[in-house]
């Protein structure tokens, strides 16, 4: 068992990617080998569509990158990797929603032996669906809807009542020269409601 560990390389790659149609996406895989770097070693990337199906094998490495020249992934594929820096990634070229599938990085580097491989789900989405809720988002939603929503309903309640006020002044009975000296009142009350008007609109 404790031989097996010590020929087992290490092997990391992102569990989920997620890209946008027509955009280069980056598939990460990077490992550690307890063996020197030589030309035996090899890379391999293989795809399942996420309808499933078999696995194919869409990009090879050794000494010099191969990728596949027939099916959809056809001149699609480059090598970004750098084994010497443990490095075995590769980028897609125009992602579309039908690349959707799980994508493996398999390294061997004899006499190291492969032990765990793991795996990478693509998600390929357009990017005006893209948006998602988080959770400050959502938060201030629900705290400035509700603030609009009592504002909104103190302004139509003040404009009703300034409405009354206005129809009492229409149908009230002439005034005396003494209720003349009572306007300047009115106008101080539309002047605080004015005043209490603009404090709302400030709040929102």
């Amino acid at each position: 068992s404790g031989v097996c560990n010590a020929l087992s390389p290490e092997i990391n790659a992102s569990p989920k990617v997620r890209a946008f149609v027509g955009e280069q996406v980056l598939l990460k895989c990077s490992f550690k080998s307890s063996s020197p770097i030589t030309e035996s070693l090899t890379v391999d990337w293989t795809y399942r569509p996420l309808t499933g199906g078999q696995m194919e094998t869409i990009f090879h490495y050794q000494s010099v990158p191969y990728p596949t020249t027939v099916g959809k992934f056809k001149d699609r594929i480059s090598w970004v990797g750098n084994v010497a820096k443990g490095d075995a990634s590769i980028a897609i070229q125009s992602p579309v929603m039908s690349d959707n599938g799980t994508f493996i990085c398999s390294v061997k580097n004899p006499p190291d032996v492969y032990h765990s491989i793991p795996q990478t789900m693509l998600i390929v989405t357009e990017r005006g669906f893209s948006f998602q809720l988080t959770s400050a988002v959502l938060l201030s939603i629900l705290v400035f809807l509700p603030s609009v929503i009592v504002v909104v309903l103190l302004l139509v309640r003040m404009g009703r009542k300034f409405g009354v006020l206005k129809e009492k002044k229409k149908s009230g009975c002439k005034k005396s020269s003494i209720e003349v000296s009572d306007e300047p009142e009115h106008t101080e009350t539309d002047n605080c409601l004015g005043k209490l008007r603009n404090w709302c609109l400030n709040c929102v």
